[in-house]
């Protein structure tokens, strides 16, 4: 595997190979979720319990969960794992929850969180990399996003970016040349070429992707410290939605 660092190149076929287990990994498991719905009983009953069978932490009682997963050709541990849950109790009960079994695993809350009546968004650092928990309320229950990101892949697989930096890794696996134009900058890929990647400061940029023959793909993409983005050009030449790697 090669490297991807600021301004690395990898090879298209590997980027392109990578992509599709990307997707399939989250597409698979997103199809499941939410497809089994708990009794009524266990539903409305007053104590949330782990669930032990979860990859992250998650309660026995919800209306709807989902587990999503990025991975990397060659390495079965996750990039980064997600998930989304439905949980039919009071935001503080589920921020209780959620604090004792974190805690539980060695997950060490920072300091910088925001907690209020109907949302609460807390970061994390975990035994294995970073760690975002989201929590909102909706109609009577809680809405739960969980995040965690597993440092030492992103390494292996180079695409951690630089403290304080965002990345974005765009490549071209179609049959003609695409060009990429964001933050000032032209980058053209021709058909075959290397992926290559980009270092940004954290903030929301605008861009657009263009193959001869096909139209114009604007859109905006907000970056955060830490994060790693990857735009791709199907074999097709229609550009993918942007995904969030790490």
């Amino acid at each position: 595997m090669r490297t991807v660092g600021p301004g690395a190149l990898v090879p298209a076929q590997w980027r392109a190979f990578a992509c599709g287990l990307v997707l399939l990994a989250s597409c698979m498991l997103a199809a499941g979720a939410g497809a089994w719905v708990p009794h009524l009983t266990a539903l409305f009953s007053a104590a949330l319990t782990p669930d032990p069978d979860t990859k992250l932490p998650a309660p026995t009682r919800y209306s709807y969960r989902g587990i999503h997963t990025t991975v990397v050709q060659g390495v079965e541990t996750p990039l980064r794992t997600k998930l989304e849950a439905t949980v039919p109790a009071e935001l503080r009960d589920v921020l209780a929850f959620y604090r004792t079994e974190l805690g539980k695993l060695g997950w060490q809350e920072q300091h910088d969180g925001v907690v209020s009546v109907d949302h609460v968004q807390l970061a994390f650092v975990s035994p294995l990399g970073p760690g975002m928990l989201t929590l909102d309320r909706k109609d009577s229950g809680t809405t739960v996003n969980l995040v965690q990101k597993n440092a030492s892949v992103a390494t292996k697989a180079n695409v951690m970016p630089e403290p304080g930096q965002a990345m974005l890794v765009f490549s071209n696996i179609s049959e003609t040349e695409a060009t990429l134009t964001i933050n000032d900058q032209t980058i053209k890929r021709a058909a075959g070429a290397y992926a290559v990647s980009l270092d940004l400061q954290p903030g929301k940029y605008s861009y657009e992707v263009s193959v001869p023959g096909h139209p114009a793909t604007t859109n905006i993409l907000n970056f955060a410290a830490g994060d790693t983005w990857e735009l791709t050009v199907g074999r097709d030449g229609e550009a993918w939605s942007p995904l969030l790697l790490y």
